[in-house]
């Protein structure tokens, strides 16, 4: 059975959020995780440096041999992922529904 950890951030994804998000993003991977789901539902804004620990949370995610995914983009942060071709990179869900759906049909 895969364990699979959800981290959800809220407000501004910022510098100091981003600080903070790594933190946890490298508690949980001590503790083994196999799937890790950032669901952005409730964060309203993100920038440059809020990317830069989401690509960084992906090389530790994927260095520790898990996956990583994300759910409930914005418009503000869908346009982010598109104008840095981070899209592509991430895979990404409408809806955390879709995610686990997704993921129980490949379990």
């Amino acid at each position: 059975m895969k364990i699979v950890k959800v981290v959800q951030p809220k407000g501004i994804f910022d510098g100091t959020k981003a600080i903070e998000f790594r933190q946890e993003i490298d508690n949980i991977i001590e503790r083994t995780v196999d799937i890790l789901l950032v669901d952005f539902q409730d964060v309203t804004f993100m920038d440059s440096s809020g990317l830069g620990a989401l690509v960084l949370a992906l090389k530790a995610v994927r260095t520790a041999r898990g996956e990583m995914f994300i759910c409930s983009i914005n418009e503000q942060i869908r346009m982010l992922f598109e104008l840095t071709s981070m899209d592509r990179v991430f895979e990404i869900y409408p809806s955390r529904e879709d995610f686990e759906n997704a993921i129980s049909s490949s379990l």
